[in-house]
């Protein structure tokens, strides 16, 4: 004979057993009002036993209104009991968050963790001026420093968690790597990944800052960046493309880190070939130097530092700038590493010429080259081309690039400098303002232009060489940049039917003129795989490694001087908050999970 089973027995709970029994039902099952036990099964004479057993002394002498005054009144007694603890652990759950989201605020600020007590007694000063009968409640937000350290490694870890899960759903995806030093001189390995997952969906995440304290290798590297991948369940033959800075640790052809990389993938039987880029905007800046007009560069850059070096000249400087009511009031400084300051700093000297040369006249400084008329119009040549290269850069900067439209920026610039130097030669300076200038108060000597255009065909050359591993993927970029006007016959037999199908499609070329390039790849039907294969490729790759220049940046900023002693685990976690785009914390999972471990046994008897 089978087991009956309780819970099919469909058996309620009958109203009338409040006042016999003196039980009311709570979240499902019965409680005695007098004593606060609960009945396993909800029988009637479950609930009679106990009352007779351990009550009905107490009660004999009641009659039934009696009874049912005291029934309701202990009701009332529970509820109010009740709504007490849920008020109390709503409030105790209510400080958590807050805590938690202050810590990520602090994180995002490159803040110190010690700011949590500063900002918590700015809140009780507020509140006992506002709401002072609150002030228990903020007083619970806890904030001292190692709770927002632990805060902040708890958010970190959710965010990382979130990564995984979102990567085991990629079908392909891309990293871009470099490598610097912080303010402790550790080298710092930076790593991001762009990953496509089916519905072409692109995710671009900051994977890991890895401390290098020894040798930084190709070999180092790829130690550093396996780890990364294997520890975030990586598939490597899903691994597509890599950029990195262009150091000879990074592309080396026996020993950096991309052919020990091509190693590592050959060695897993991965089918796919990785794809290895130079960042665009490096190269575009080490572009600049072709031109080789440093002598220019030399003389501003030590003119400048005359008037800003020292106080007493910075001051004067400014003052006879005002005096002589100048558009601008003072010179900005050059800087190597800042890419964008040379064409600030030369646009600047270029218009404060005739002033900065009156100036240095009254300090006895010789401004016989800073007059002359070809150093003038290099000077000018100088500015514009920078000011155009500066503009270019802009362009290339940011999150979320698509390397087809990168690429396609870049092609734009060439074709460009091939029309700014035939225009150079015919003396047409539509394209160079600065130039425009000089050549009209030139008094004796002609304008070099021939010598300049020169010039711009040296920053052509360049160019084509240094991007010559771009055009060897033209087909590939040009394929998902505008997939209607390539030609069939020449691209991949894999790809020439579904490529017909496509081209022939009304429907999708509406939608390719409506959406644009980015965004069409995602409307590629179901019935086309091997194109939605190519553009999750495709929309994987990074085209310059600005997401980790930025990301030294924020590095600068939280390891100071003054935080030098920042542990790697901290500095890691505050990096992945803070530069976190397309995720972000799972805060009331976390705080429901705190409150889980608070009342577990193993954490209670702690």
């Amino acid at each position: 004979m089978a087991k009956r089973k309780v819970d099919t027995e469909n058996r309620g709970f009958q109203t009338r057993w409040e006042s016999e029994y003196m039980f009311t039902e709570v979240a499902g099952k019965p409680v005695c009002l007098l004593c606060g036990e609960s009945v396993a099964v909800l029988k009637e004479y479950n609930l009679r036993r106990h009352y007779e057993t351990k009550h009905a002394d107490k009660n004999k002498n009641m009659d039934m209104e009696q009874r049912l005054q005291k029934a309701e009144e202990l009701k009332r007694g529970l509820k109010s009991r009740q709504a007490l603890f849920k008020k109390a652990k709503s409030q105790g759950q209510a400080a958590v968050k807050a805590s938690f989201i202050l810590a990520e605020e602090i994180a995002k600020s490159a803040r110190p963790f010690t700011e949590g007590d500063f900002i918590k007694n700015c809140m009780i000063k507020v509140c006992d001026e506002v709401c002072p009968e609150k002030r228990q409640l903020f007083l619970n937000v806890s904030l001292s420093r190692n709770t927002i350290a632990e805060r902040v490694d708890q958010l970190s870890i959710n965010l990382k968690e979130q990564l995984v899960k979102k990567g085991k759903y990629f079908i392909a995806y891309s990293l871009a790597v470099d490598e610097s030093t912080d303010i402790s001189d550790i080298a710092q390995l930076s790593i991001f990944i762009r990953g496509v997952d089916s519905s072409l969906s692109v995710t671009e995440e900051f994977l890991a800052l890895r401390p290098m304290h020894g040798t930084t290798t190709g070999h180092d590297l790829y130690e550093e960046v396996s780890r990364c991948v294997n520890e975030m369940e990586l598939p490597w033959e899903k691994l597509v493309g890599l950029t990195t800075d262009g150091a000879p640790a990074m592309c080396g052809h026996r020993s950096g880190l991309v052919a020990k990389i091509r190693e590592k993938m050959q060695e897993e039987n991965a089918t796919g070939e990785l794809t290895a880029y130079h960042c665009i905007i490096h190269q575009e800046a080490l572009c600049g130097k072709a031109l080789k007009m440093e002598h220019v560069m030399s003389i501003i850059t030590r003119t400048v530092n005359f008037i800003r070096a020292k106080g007493l000249n910075h001051r004067q400087f400014k003052a006879f700038l005002t005096e002589l009511e100048t558009e601008h009031g003072d010179l900005p400084y050059h800087t190597e590493v800042r890419w964008l300051s040379q064409g600030k700093v030369l646009q600047r000297c270029f218009e404060l010429r005739e002033e900065i040369c009156l100036f240095l006249d009254s300090k006895g400084k010789d401004t016989t080259q800073l007059r002359d008329e070809m150093f003038l119009c290099e000077m000018a040549f100088l500015c514009d081309i920078t000011s155009h290269l500066n503009a270019m850069n802009l362009q290339l900067q940011g999150r979320d690039h698509v390397i087809s439209d990168m690429y396609s920026t870049v092609k734009a610039f060439k074709t460009k400098l091939t029309l700014w130097e035939t225009q150079m030669r015919k003396e047409n300076l539509s394209h160079f303002p600065s130039c425009q200038t000089m050549k009209e108060k030139l008094s004796t000597s002609a304008f070099p232009s021939a010598q300049l255009a020169d010039k711009i065909g040296m920053l052509a050359a360049d160019f084509r060489r240094r991007f010559a591993d771009f055009e060897a993927q033209k087909s590939r970029l040009e394929l998902l940049g505008n997939p209607f006007a390539v030609d069939v016959e020449s691209s991949p037999p894999n790809l020439q039917m579904e490529l017909i199908d496509l081209q022939c499609n009304d429907a999708l070329r509406a939608k390719y003129a409506a959406v644009g390039a980015a965004e069409f790849a995602r409307f590629l039907p179901d019935t086309m795989p091997q194109l939605r294969i190519q553009a999750a490729q495709t929309l994987s790759m990074f085209g310059s490694t600005y997401l980790c220049e930025q990301l030294f940046s924020l590095m600068n900023l939280n390891k100071t001087s003054h935080r030098s002693r920042l542990t790697a685990e901290h500095l890691h976690s505050i990096l992945r908050i803070s530069s976190a785009q397309s995720l972000t914390p799972n805060i009331d999972e976390l705080v429901e999970k705190m409150g889980h471990h608070q009342v577990s046994p193993s954490t209670s008897n702690k």
